[in-house]
């Protein structure tokens, strides 16, 4: 099948060609013709210039010798009324003949010459020949030998004839040659009209075959776009500025109960009043007069089941290629489950708003409980510590070693209570406090750390040794009290878990995220822990070790998840038992990202 789009400009050319194939057909050959038969007829006008020239240079040698027989015999005394006519008529044609030869000779300046000399002598002879017509019989043998002898125009006559004969035997094979181009020429045309005809006959069933095969392609695009439309699941009408159906598809048909004997009828009849509302037939009109669209418009019908549909109607005008007016192109699209399920989602949301107003209510109380606990077991926490000391000292030397024993795990305890306090406090105060966003220079910080860690295992255990390996680390946006709580949590955790093993190894790397933001990593070599607890590693008061076997308070991983929370990243771990562990974190890089989930109890994972 030929491109149509290579076929386009050879369509909008077809007619001009063909016209032009026509006017060469009846013009063409005219003008060959035309031409031809112009220059035969030239050619046959100079042999007939010549021949008549040729024929007047005879006659005035015939007159001139006409005179001179009459001079002869008027000489003898011969004088007769016939005679007397001769010499008349020769000597009125003689002059004139020769003012005539001139006169067509013009364009010819060598003739020019010779007929003037011509003149000369002719005129010379005529005054002898008139002088022995006056004398008579009295004309003198002298006379008579002057008239004969002298001034012979015989001669030039000759030249003039035999220059004439050049002539005309030039100007018949022009005319010969011009025969030849005329017929040379009838037969070219004869041909040319011959392959313009065909030509117009190729192009003519050309085209008739080119609208024969556009009109078959017409046909199967109307059928493939008919295919089309009825294979749309989705309602399609088109109508017309009356608002009159013009063409629908099958889905229409199906849902409005209509059939072919539709087309032509109002919308506002169709489906039991589905589409009579005054306000979807007033917008329809302004899409057809005003050429707006309509976009996303909301209508309830009712439909032949008997059921009320919303249809969500888009509408806007398009041309039709065998229509001079535009129409209207309607889809409907059934939304009611769709609007079903937005009514039971806003339900649900409204459910749910009161659920997590009840949620953060307790939260709040849980929060001001919590604080309000924490604050309130610090005074006997002081005095069972301190009763504790003063009871150790009052027994002094008298405590045998189960009292000691007794009263080293009452202090103990009194203290980890505390601690566990502490924690507590700084959980609260994490999820409570407003986040104060500023430029944090976290390699700076991760160096202060580290600085301040080695120092306490330094002095714990100054033979423990601890290799670091931090890369470089970038600047982001975030609280810096809270982030600083992050970096203390996760490195102490790392120099805590390994330091039963030596040397301890702690990496810190970081990279950029495809979506801005920045992952961080936290390995080291130490006790590590099952994956199968890890849900519960970030729970408050979750651990997977003893307190025996790592100091503890099973809070800090907690407040690591609740800060990055906030800032709008999150946490998760990697390990396995003996073989270390890994922390990954991110965090967001700009302002705008930091900060997105600071409610307290909404904290990511």
């Amino acid at each position: 099948m030929p491109n149509s789009a290579v076929l386009l400009p050879f369509s909008r050319w077809r007619m001009p060609v063909l016209g032009l194939l026509v006017a060469l057909i009846v013009i063409g050959p005219f003008l060959i013709i035309r031409a031809a038969t112009r220059e035969a007829e030239q050619a046959t006008a100079d042999v007939v210039h010549t021949r008549e020239v040729e024929t007047l240079i005879h006659w005035v040698a015939a007159d001139a010798r006409s005179l001179e027989g009459a001079a002869v015999a008027r000489s003898r005394g011969i004088d007769t009324p016939i005679l007397t006519r001769r010499i008349e008529e020769s000597r009125d044609r003689v002059m004139p003949n020769l003012d005539l030869v001139v006169e067509l000779t013009r364009d010819n300046p060598a003739q020019q010459v010779r007929l003037g000399a011509l003149r000369s002598a002719l005129e010379q002879r005529l005054e002898r020949i008139d002088a022995v017509l006056r004398a008579g019989p009295a004309a003198t043998n002298r006379q008579i030998d002057d008239m004969i002898m002298l001034n012979t125009i015989q001669q030039q006559v000759q030249e003039i004839i035999e220059a004439e004969e050049t002539l005309l035997a030039e100007r018949q094979n022009a005319a010969a040659r011009a025969s030849q181009q005329a017929t040379l020429a009838s037969w070219t045309a004869m041909i040319v009209q011959l392959l313009l005809l065909l030509g117009t006959g190729y192009f003519a069933v050309r085209q008739q075959s080119g609208r024969v095969e556009a009109e078959r392609q017409a046909s199967q695009a109307s059928g493939r776009a008919a295919a089309v439309l009825d294979s749309v699941r989705e309602p399609i009408v088109l109508i017309d500025a009356e608002q009159r159906v013009v063409m629908h598809n099958a889905a229409f048909s199906e849902l409005y109960a209509v059939d072919e004997q539709v087309r032509g009828r109002k919308l506002a009849d169709i489906g039991d009043g589905a589409w009579n509302d005054a306000d979807t037939l007033r917008r329809l009109h302004d899409v057809l007069a005003r050429g707006r669209e309509l976009w996303d418009y909301r209508l309830t019908q009712p439909t032949v089941d008997g059921a009320e549909r919303t249809m969500l109607l888009n509408a806007r005008r398009m041309p039709l290629p065998d229509r001079d007016d535009a129409v209207a192109l309607i889809t409907a699209s059934d939304i009611t489950a769709q609007t079903i399920s937005e009514r039971q989602i806003r339900e649900l949301n409204r459910q749910l708003e009161g659920k997590v107003e009840q949620v953060s209510d307790v939260n709040r109380e849980l929060e001001a409980f919590s604080y309000s606990v924490s604050h309130d077991l610090r005074a006997p926490l002081r005095h069972i510590a301190g009763f504790a000391d003063k009871l150790g000292r009052h027994l002094g030397d008298q405590a045998d070693d189960k009292t000691r024993h007794y009263l080293g795990v009452i202090g103990s305890s009194a203290k980890r209570m505390s601690a566990l306090i502490d924690d507590l406090l700084v959980y609260s105060r994490l999820g409570r406090n407003a986040m104060r966003l500023q430029s944090v220079d976290l390699q700076s910080m991760v160096a202060d750390t580290r600085a301040m860690l080695d120092s306490n295992a330094h002095a714990e255990n100054p033979q423990h040794r601890i290799e670091w390996s931090v890369a470089p680390l970038p600047i982001v946006v975030g609280d810096e009290n809270m982030l600083r709580q992050v970096w203390l949590n996760l490195l102490g955790n790392a120099v805590k878990y390994s330091s039963g093993v030596e040397p301890a190894r702690i990496q810190v790397e970081c990279k950029r995220l495809d979506e801005g933001g920045y992952e961080f990593l936290i390995r080291d070599n130490g006790a590590g822990f099952d994956m199968q607890y890890a849900g519960k590693l970030f729970g408050v008061f979750q651990r997977l070790h003893s307190a025996t076997e790592f100091p503890g308070t099973g809070v800090g991983l907690a407040s690591v998840r609740r800060v990055l929370g906030r800032h709008g990243g999150r946490i998760w771990a990697e390990s396995a038992v003996g073989q270390g562990a890994t922390f990954h974190f991110t965090l967001p890089a700009s302002a705008h990202d930091a900060g997105v989930s600071s409610k307290p109890g909404k904290i990511l994972t």
